[in-house]
């Protein structure tokens, strides 16, 4: 849908653009010669789209993987663009005219040259300009984010808990606390430092699940029913946005443990699929009045989505009356290749 509509602005402002345009240029060419003026007034008006077109696709040479323009291919470009505007002013009075064959030559490549670079120019400084826009809102979002998540998966009341359980154990089982300190360690070195990068490594970002999810196993005891498919992820080049699946995860054992029911069942699945990401999370559901399917961090989630993900990803959230599953479909990021997605 979103192609079909872009290519109806296309169509409908490339009309206008050259109703105007033969108007102008018919103008222009009148006050050389009356004769043939439609004809040629036409022509350069089909030339000048035309090239206007392919100057935009040419453009894609000169656009790294990370959709950045650097200003010298501006500059330069720019340049061209300007020398090849005065020679067409130049060069189409004689060349109306049909003086002579040098004029005839010289002034068909100018205005092919100034027409392509136009479109080229065009291309690139709003790919330019469409960058940092999208640069600048994902640091907007991700400074908002941070917060959000240090407050959603490492809060206050989530380490009371958690020393809490550890206190138990040093009674009951005091060895098994020295690995559990390590593990509260890592997870709060990550969150706070390693989870400020825009993304970070797929194996990076599991390793702080699973350590999250063997806290949660303490918190809940035995009532915890737990099923997990984890495929592992080794390649440091494979990233994905910092603290975005363990949000689902969290919400899941959240308001798994809330409910009134003896045992609770919770499945996580994670694997991959070609170049993206499949990950499911299914929680059982009691009859807790009040309880809430979204929770804290799932409306910051859709928007982390949107801004880093725009048309790669897929989000399906599902409420029955005994469980509540999320299912999400995610692109696999690449470093330095496609973090950043395509202006169009």
């Amino acid at each position: 849908m979103k192609t079909v509509g872009n290519l109806k602005i296309h169509l409908t402002a490339s009309t206008i653009a050259g109703i105007v345009l033969f108007i102008v240029i018919r103008q222009y060419v009148h006050s050389f010669t009356t004769m043939d003026d439609e004809e040629i007034a036409f022509a350069m008006t089909v030339g000048f789209l035309g090239a206007v077109y392919t100057g935009r696709f040419l453009s894609l040479l000169f656009i790294d993987g990370r959709r950045h323009v650097s200003w010298m291919t501006l500059f330069t470009i720019s340049l061209v663009f300007l020398v090849a505007t005065c020679f067409s002013f130049l060069f189409i009075g004689k060349a109306i005219q049909r003086q002579d064959f040098f004029h005839d030559f010289l002034f068909p490549l100018a205005f092919l040259t100034m027409s392509l670079t136009l479109g080229m120019l065009i291309k690139l400084y709003r790919t330019r300009i469409y960058t940092h826009l999208l640069e600048a809102r994902i640091l907007a979002a991700n400074s908002q984010s941070e917060l959000q998540n240090l407050q959603s998966q490492l809060s206050p009341h989530f380490l009371f808990n958690t020393l809490n359980n550890m206190y138990g154990l040093s009674i009951t089982s005091p060895d098994k606390v020295p690995a559990l300190l390590l593990q509260l360690s890592d997870l709060l070195r990550y969150s706070v430092y390693d989870a400020k990068e825009m993304f970070v490594p797929l194996k990076e970002e599991l390793n702080y699940i699973n350590n999250y999810m063997e806290f949660e196993k303490i918190r809940i005891g035995e009532r915890l029913h737990l099923n997990t498919m984890i495929e592992p992820f080794e390649d440091v080049g494979e990233m994905i946005a910092p603290m975005l699946l363990i949000v689902f995860i969290e919400n899941a054992f959240k308001h798994s443990k809330n409910t009134t029911s003896e045992k609770i069942y919770i499945e996580i699945m994670i694997r991959r699929w070609s170049d993206t990401i499949l990950f499911s999370v299914k929680n059982s559901k009691g009859e807790t009045p009040h309880e809430r399917s979204g929770g804290l961090g799932l409306e910051n989630v859709r928007k982390r989505l949107s801004l880093l993900y725009p048309d790669q990803y897929d989000l399906n959230i599902q409420e029955e009356d005994k469980y509540f599953m999320v299912q999400l479909q995610l692109k696999i990021k690449h470093d330095e290749k496609d973090q950043l997605p395509d202006s169009r």
